[in-house]
């Protein structure tokens, strides 16, 4: 898929793309004989719309922009083997019977656009074609501000997880030094994005702690934010349930394995932060406690029972957080490292507590958590 991945990405973030088509179906049984997407604006939006065509009748679905190409990538290995990408320069088709080894051609445009309701690209939060320092260090964009094309896919991932960041500024301090504890850090793309964000175009006063277990990646951050003059951008090796600090104003843990991301959520209530993102992985705790008879003729599968727990997980951490006095919400995020989708859980401080809804939570997940029978770490949330 990578080689029409690629593809896709060039053409839908290009601003030119008039329509995808897709065609030739894989199976019989599926119910729609054809799908296009074409870009549109709603609402002041840029998004996709997505027609599904039956026999009798036509559908329609609106994409978020930054989910589009994975809804193609989708449609390609689950339903269709013929696309065809109509742009204003060029018409390409691509025959993908295989996946891996499709059979690509292009040929100059048939066509001139049509009345489209948007007439620009998207503008990403950090553009493409102007030179960003973290991305020309970390080999994502070129000298000269173009992105690579192996890495479009990371810079878009970037840009996304900037504007959630962005959307929940307003509950952070509006003035003095903000403090910010990215627990598992990783390679710390997006430590490094959020921090060139908040600082070099926000201008906010911000010290960013990113945290580790590995010692080498920990080590190559430092060095990276060394380079670029980071100051206030540091990296520590650590576990993330002993880590110790003062607190912080916004707390993230993105892929936080397993009980590790119930800990950082302990850690950022105990210190009263106003913003938390969070996207947890590998979530096995629960797996082997869920007890339930009237769910035990779907629990007996183990890809329903690895699947229905990873929500069941999600939902109690939310619950708590509501517990304490956050408003929450549950976002589709997409990993930096593939296309699989995770959830995030985007919580935020209100300036007003309402003990009315901190009760209700409470209730319903002491309920949620008998009704299953399991006892999850983030329990040892004290509110």
């Amino acid at each position: 898929m990578e080689k029409i991945t690629r593809t896709l990405c060039s053409c839908f973030d290009s601003g030119k793309l008039i329509k995808v088509i897709f065609a030739g179906k894989r199976k019989k049984s599926i119910e729609y004989k054809k799908v296009t997407i074409r870009p549109v604006t709603i609402k002041g939006e840029y998004m996709y719309q997505a027609e599904f065509h039956y026999d009798k009748k036509v559908t329609h679905k609106n994409i978020p922009y930054y989910e589009g190409i994975d809804f193609a990538c989708d449609i390609i290995k689950n339903d269709f083997k013929q696309i065809n990408i109509l742009t204003e320069d060029e018409d390409i088709q691509i025959l993908a019977s295989k996946p891996d080894k499709p059979k690509i051609t292009a040929q100059a445009a048939q066509r001139k656009s049509g009345d489209m309701s948007h007439d620009k690209k998207k503008q990403y939060i950090i553009e493409d074609g102007k030179p960003c320092d973290f991305l020309i260090e970390l080999g994502v964009m070129s000298a000269e501000g173009k992105v690579f094309k192996k890495h479009y896919s990371k810079f878009r991932q970037i840009n996304r997880y900037l504007e959630i960041a962005d959307d929940s500024f307003d509950a952070l301090p509006k003035e003095g030094r903000l403090r910010i504890i990215d627990f598992g850090c990783g390679k710390s793309y997006l430590t490094f994005a959020l921090y060139y964000y908040l600082k070099l175009v926000r201008n906010r006063d911000v010290q960013i702690i990113g945290l580790d277990l590995k010692e080498d990646v920990i080590r190559f951050c430092n060095e990276t934010a060394r380079k670029l003059g980071y100051d206030e951008l540091e990296f520590l090796t650590g576990d993330i349930a002993d880590f110790v600090s003062t607190g912080a104003d916004m707390v993230v843990t993105l892929h936080a394995c397993d009980t590790a991301t119930d800990f950082a959520l302990i850690n950022a209530v105990k210190w009263n932060s106003k913003v938390i993102l969070s996207v947890p992985c590998c979530q096995h705790e629960l797996f082997s406690q869920i007890k339930n008879d009237i769910n035990e003729p779907m629990l007996k599968h183990g890809i329903i029972k690895d699947k229905f727990t990873e929500l069941l997980t999600n939902s109690l951490r939310g619950l708590k957080l509501e517990a304490a006095g956050y408003d929450v919400n549950m976002i589709e995020f997409t990993s930096l490292e593939h296309t699989a989708k995770n959830v995030m859980i985007k919580a935020v401080l209100p300036p007003k507590e309402n003990p009315a809804a901190k009760e209700k939570a409470s209730q319903e997940y002491e309920a949620l958590k008998n009704f299953y029978n399991v006892n999850p770490t983030i329990d040892m949330l004290q509110i």
